[in-house]
């Protein structure tokens, strides 16, 4: 059996708000879009389990069409109020066609709240702060990515009224791509009730809170894959049957998603990823994640907002070159901590001292700002390009 597809604008969050509790009803699913503009192969039916398909951003590939059931984003909503405390009011300051935004709608229906919508665009912290002292709810909660909250934590420190909203969430939600731990560190010093979370659309958003799986999410670790099972996974990916069987498998009755990430479970059960499986580079005949680079880099004072991606190079193969946005551009918050960004020789040093000397940056390349997706998240292809001499335009 199957059931209607209905596009809804994006731009449009309460749209889509309205959408989703009817489809959380059993009415049609929703596909939450950007433009006005419906593609050609998007289908008029989905299989009547699916309440929301939802688009991946593409940040490391081709984007890909999730199928969601009721049952799954229902969960992870469940599980989300389990592990923050209860139900509460929100407020949704990321884009309502990605995952992390269509949360926030999810567990706001589910807790019978209504959300405190921030305008779509330009991240304003000091609009954020006037949307959570709009919140009525006693429990209150935030969700953003790491840029998002190095703005809200600027911000903060020359606005009172920044910083005691900051302060009045349950939790702050920060997700979305790695979050450096000075980050982290600077907004719990702050008095911001931050939570790391781990998760993707194949997931119904982030399902793993400070490395420790919530509800009844399961974590494995197979063959140095993150694999992730519970009752919040998706059903695969809407016309492409050959991208579900590579993503989801079976193993002893369970039914697991292979996340491509790289990572590793603590004796106590603590989720530790330190990056893509794919991002890999051979740089002198020697295996280099770039992941564990960008880690280590984001840690060094100005480099928080740093992306790391591959270049060619005539001798080693490929290298890693670290991408930051000049202090006091377009995005300065992503560079708080000083003004003064490290010389390369100083940054090659301290990467060869941790990860060994393929590991060392061959590049310290300085844009007026990142390329970023709708998303929030850095655009690595563009920036990829970028790097290499090419247009963006044409990756």
């Amino acid at each position: 059996m199957t059931r209607p597809l209905l596009p809804v604008d994006a731009r449009r969050p309460l749209d889509v708000l309205e959408a989703l509790r009817e489809a959380l009803a059993g009415g049609p699913a929703v596909a939450p879009r950007t433009d006005d503009h419906v593609p050609a192969d998007l289908p008029a039916t989905v299989p009547q389990p699916v309440a929301l398909v939802v688009e991946t951003s593409g940040s490391s590939g081709v984007p890909k069409r999730v199928m969601l059931p009721a049952d799954a984003v229902l969960a992870g909503a469940a599980a989300a109020d389990g592990a923050l405390g209860g139900p509460g009011q929100w407020v949704l300051a990321l884009p309502a066609h990605y995952v992390a935004g269509t949360n926030v709608l999810v567990r706001s229906i589910a807790a019978g709240t209504e959300p405190e919508v921030l305008a779509p665009g330009h991240f304003d912290p000091v609009a954020f702060a006037a949307a959570a002292r709009r919140l009525e709810h006693p429990v209150r909660y935030a969700s953003l990515v790491p840029a998002q909250l190095a703005a809200v934590l600027d911000a903060a420190e020359h606005d009172a009224d920044v910083a005691d909203a900051a302060r009045s969430f349950a939790a702050v939600l920060v997700g979305g791509q790695a979050t450096p731990a000075s980050l982290v560190d600077r907004a719990r010093a702050s008095g911001v009730a931050v939570v790391r979370t781990y998760g993707s659309s194949e997931t119904s958003g982030g399902c793993v809170y400070d490395g420790v799986p919530v509800g009844r999410t399961r974590v494995a670790v197979v063959d140095g894959q993150v694999e992730l099972a519970g009752p919040s996974l998706a059903l695969g990916y809407l016309g492409d049957d050959a991208r579900t069987e590579a993503a989801f498998v079976v193993r002893d009755g369970e039914r697991w998603y292979r996340t491509g990430d790289a990572g590793s479970v603590s004796d106590d059960g603590v989720l530790a990823v330190s990056g893509r499986l794919d991002d890999v580079v051979v740089s002198g005949g020697e295996k280099v994640s770039l992941g564990l680079v960008e880690r280590l880099v984001r840690e060094q004072p100005g480099l928080a907002g740093a992306v790391v991606v591959r270049a060619r190079h005539e001798r080693w193969g490929e290298v890693p070159v670290v991408v930051v946005g000049e202090p006091g551009g377009p995005a300065p918050h992503l560079l708080h901590a000083t003004p003064r960004l490290p010389e390369l020789p100083e940054l090659r040093a301290v990467v060869s001292a941790a990860l060994g000397r393929a590991a060392a940056p061959d590049r310290l390349v300085l844009l007026p700002e990142l390329p970023l997706l709708a998303s929030g998240k850095p655009d690595r292809r563009a920036l990829a390009a970028l790097v290499a001499g090419e247009d963006p335009a044409r990756n």
